[in-house]
């Protein structure tokens, strides 16, 4: 089994017992053709690469603001799912501190889940070239679910 398969197989185990569909991997993450390269339990880490691609360019033909923070977003969500109970994205908070451009071919985001907080998970997330250049950086609080009643 790849890493892949095996960390869908626990988030599907984490998703036991919830009443609507939950599509794993999502669609978003499959659209960005993102790859996990790497889940360390122990320091609560996810590593996940996306290629930059040329239609997530904007017009100064660098990855758009957005498309960064999608990567982000889909970094931290798995890993919310790997490390809690079901939760959303409640906020995410982006500092761009590097252009990416299509010469880099692809970013790398490594999520991290920081701490819990009643219903509050809170991350961070470092977007990396592929000289481990720091582009980006994130911080995200997901609100976890409430179970029906």
């Amino acid at each position: 089994m790849s890493l892949s398969e095996e960390l869908i197989t626990m988030m599907q185990d984490n998703l036991e017992g919830v009443e609507h569909h939950v599509q794993i991997p999502p669609p978003a993450f499959d659209d960005m053709e993102g790859e996990i390269v790497k889940f360390d339990q122990e320091d609560s880490l996810l590593t996940v690469r996306f290629p930059i691609l040329q239609k997530y360019l904007n017009p100064f033909g660098n990855m758009q603001g957005g498309m960064i923070a999608a990567a982000v977003d889909n970094a931290v969500g798995p890993l919310s799912m790997l490390m809690a109970p079901p939760n959303f994205t409640r906020n995410l908070e982006m500092k761009y501190k590097k252009a990416i451009n299509l010469g880099l071919g692809h970013i790398t985001v490594i999520a991290k889940f920081v701490q819990r907080k009643k219903r509050f998970l809170y991350f961070e997330a470092t977007v990396l070239d592929n000289l481990g250049d720091k582009l980006a950086t994130a911080k995200a609080v997901n609100w976890i679910i409430e179970k029906n009643k």
